[in-house]
Order: structure tokens, then sequence, then C-alpha cells
């Protein structure tokens, strides 16, 4: 299972959904998909600039674990 850890990073880099949108250009409505691990897909363009815009790895955002 993969979980995105999303919220955790907004928070640590003191900045809103909303802005973070704007910045990288996508739907505040998508990117609250994102944040609640409901995403069934993640295209690599906006991996791509969430972290650029976070400052980030990949890693840091999507993290394994086995499915219970």
């Amino acid at each position: 299972m993969i979980l995105i850890n999303l919220d955790e990073i907004i928070k640590k880099r003191n900045t809103t959904s909303k802005a973070l949108a704007e910045k990288i250009d996508i739907t505040e409505a998508n990117l609250s998909i994102l944040r609640s691990g409901k995403a069934r897909a993640i295209r690599f363009s906006t991996l791509d600039a969430l972290c650029k815009e976070l400052n980030c790895q990949p890693g840091d955002i999507l993290k394994y674990t086995e499915e219970k």
C-alpha cells in the first residue's frame, strides 16, 4: 500500500493547500484528493512540481507499507 504524506510536509513548510495548489498549477480539489490519500494515481509532472515547491524528495511524499 502506498501512503501519501503530504499534510505533514505542507505543515512543516508553513504553507497552505490553497497557496501550494496555485504555485504548482493544480486545483485545490485535486490537491485535497492527494492529501486525503484517496488518489489512485499521481502524474510525474505533479510529483515533480510538488517536490520542487516543497523542496523535498518523492520518498518524502510517498511511503510504502505492507497492506494488512
